[in-house]
């Protein structure tokens, strides 16, 4: 079964770490300096938080994919909805590793379909343009960012 996928930016990583665990009534599940994530079944969503130095707010929606093949029907799905869909193999973005589809629906918000593969030890993988630290400068590290789309 697929998994809902929301991603926000943030501009206080501890106090929102402390009010979306008291939502959520649980610790995150992965806890990095910059980011979290809970995955959680009740809801059943991927849902993550970042203090990289975009503008506060959602950053993107997405849907997490089960398996390689789940994720081609979506990429399929994705194309048959008639906008322009960015392939991403084997990116390393928010500490992991996933095959990805990215779009943007007629509002110009961003959607990411993946299936992960992995974890990462680190944010973005090796090179990236978009990537920026935990401090909000720009960082000279990731392969996460397809062209007008950012990560995770």
């Amino acid at each position: 079964m697929n998994r809902f996928h929301v991603h926000l930016n943030v501009t206080d990583l501890e106090a929102s770490l402390r009010f979306y665990s008291s939502l959520f009534a649980a610790p995150p599940t992965v806890r990095e300096p910059d980011y979290a994530k809970w995955m959680l079944d009740d809801p059943r969503v991927n849902f993550a938080i970042s203090r990289t130095g975009r503008a506060a707010g959602i950053d993107h929606l997405g849907i997490q994919a089960d398996s390689a093949e789940a994720l081609d029907g979506l990429g399929a799905r994705l194309d048959a909805a008639g906008g322009t869909v960015v392939p991403e193999a084997d990116a390393v973005c928010c500490y992991a590793r996933s095959d990805k589809y990215w779009t943007e629906d007629p509002q110009g918000t961003r959607w990411e379909t993946f299936h992960t593969l992995g974890r990462a030890t680190t944010y973005h993988g090796a090179g990236a343009t978009c990537a920026s630290g935990p401090d909000g400068a720009a960082a000279s590290n990731a392969g996460c960012c397809p062209p007008k789309h950012g990560c995770c």
